[in-house]
């Protein structure tokens, strides 16, 4: 999987539940609700302040490391 910030973060989070970590230490901690499952990476992003691009950086980094 390759996430842009248009890929829903239900999506990352079922394709590899361990991505959880990187929402949380920015702060997104509601990630069982499921408004936020059905929304957006960037849109997330914007609700909480933080720098989509990084996270995507930082997730695809990480996904590209597990294989």
């Amino acid at each position: 999987m390759v996430v842009t910030k248009q890929t829903i973060i239900g999506e990352i989070l079922d394709f590899d539940p361990e991505t959880a970590q990187f929402f949380f230490a920015i702060g997104m901690h509601c990630l069982g609700c499921p408004a936020s499952r059905g929304e957006s990476l960037e849109d997330a992003c914007a609700v909480h302040g933080t720098d989509a691009d990084a996270l995507v950086a930082t997730i695809n980094k990480f996904l590209e490391s597990k294989k």
